[in-house]
């Protein structure tokens, strides 16, 4: 029996066309924000661990991996906190889009 939803002129049409996804895109203001308070949320758990355990301090790497940065007075921690979240926007700033590109270009 012929299907009562297709007029005798009309071609039937087979399969089901699945919606199309989006290309995932990362937003770069969000990945800044979280990468920035990440970073600085741990260089003030890393601070307060130096201070807890001297014998433990990781303080000279902090000295060659912030510029500026001394041990410790508070113009130099806020120096530190500052550095610290401008790395993480530095990565959002350079990751972010370069994913966005690669994903965009990958996903047609």
């Amino acid at each position: 029996m012929p299907d009562a939803d297709f007029p005798s002129t009309a071609k039937p049409r087979y399969g089901t066309r699945l919606p199309v996804q989006a290309t995932p895109r990362i937003p770069v203001i969000a990945l800044g924000l979280s990468l920035g308070l990440f970073l600085a949320v741990t260089f003030i758990l890393c601070v307060g661990f130096d201070l807890l355990f001297p014998d433990q301090a990781m303080y000279e790497s902090w000295l060659r991996l912030l510029p500026g940065f001394t041990w410790l007075s508070w113009p130099s921690f806020f120096l530190g906190l500052a550095e610290s979240f401008g790395y993480g926007w530095y990565v959002a700033l350079v990751f972010g889009p370069l994913y966005n590109f690669f994903a965009t270009r990958s996903g047609r």
